[in-house]
């Protein structure tokens, strides 16, 4: 059950079992599935807006965080570094705390070439490390070319790191970088093996900042085969073997996703929860994980 008597940035800070979930902009101008996906998410502790994910463009997260605002649901604002120079981005981290945005994932993107404009150019001006540190650099007054601003923002900055990905001590390497640079929490790419997991948790819970595990919905086989493709993926053959075996992958993909999660509270700082668009199941995973 979410707090409503603290704020993201404050429950960071306790020894909550945080819990986030995801939610895509719709492509187009009717909202309304995004409401009714968004009104299964009102008890989580906060909710990622993605930005134009896996290239594809969709309405802007800035207005659609907007929009989970005013259904009192708190938003975390994903802006990618690839389709904005450092001028729109700075504009960009403006234009959210003026909208009374604080909550900010600040990351890369995915590649043009991997969605549905692989002719388009990406901008990628700026780095990670350099988004997040504009966006602290802004907290204290000035832009990146020294002009003293009229008024700060106030950020709670968040960043991605993917523990699957080998050598891991190299994760470990740019998660220490982003929180020198400002980083307070992380959320993860989708994760299949907890033990693995915890290897990498016990390398980097000695830093004090929270890494929030991606869980993610299979919701069908060729789901699974497409999920399974993206870097840094990896799915065992336990898992999949359940999925091609069951009557009803959906049904078995609610199911792990819960023991997943189950298995997460033994010792992680949350959890970041990944259904895409089936928003409708989260609140079953989550009582089935407890």
């Amino acid at each position: 059950m979410r707090d409503i008597n603290l704020n993201f940035k404050e429950k960071l800070k306790s020894n909550k079992f945080l819990i986030t979930a995801e939610l895509l902009p719709p492509k187009g101008v009717d909202i309304s599935s995004f409401l009714r996906r968004a009104a299964c998410l009102s008890d989580i502790d906060a909710v990622n807006v993605t930005d134009n994910q896996r290239a594809s463009m969709r309405v802007g997260s800035l207005a659609m965080s907007k929009i989970l605002m005013e259904q009192s649901i708190e938003p975390i604002l994903q802006i990618t570094a690839r389709d904005r120079n450092r001028i729109a981005l700075q504009s960009e981290l403006l234009s959210a705390n003026v909208l009374g945005i604080e909550n900010v994932l600040l990351l890369s993107g995915d590649h043009p070439n991997v969605g549905e404009y692989c002719d388009s150019k990406a901008v990628y001006d700026l780095d990670t490390i350099q988004l997040i540190k504009t966006a602290r650099l802004l907290e204290d007054g000035v832009d990146l070319v020294g002009k003293k601003l009229s008024g700060s923002p106030k950020f709670c900055v968040g960043a991605v790191v993917n523990p699957s990905v080998q050598p891991s001590d190299l994760q470990v390497l740019m998660l220490k970088k982003k929180i020198r640079a400002g980083a307070e929490f992380f959320q993860t790419q989708a994760i299949f093996d907890v033990s693995a997991y915890k290897f990498f948790f016990d390398k980097v819970k000695h830093l004090k900042v929270k890494v929030l595990p991606g869980v993610i919905l299979i919701k069908s086989k060729k789901f699974m085969r497409f999920i399974q493709s993206l870097p840094g993926v990896n799915i065992s053959e336990k898992i999949q073997n359940r999925i091609n075996s069951a009557v009803d992958p959906l049904i078995e993909g609610v199911k792990i996703c819960s023991e997943t999660i189950r298995e997460f509270r033994s010792f992680a700082d949350g959890v970041h929860i990944m259904a895409i668009g089936s928003e409708e199941y989260i609140p079953e995973i989550i009582k089935n994980s407890l």
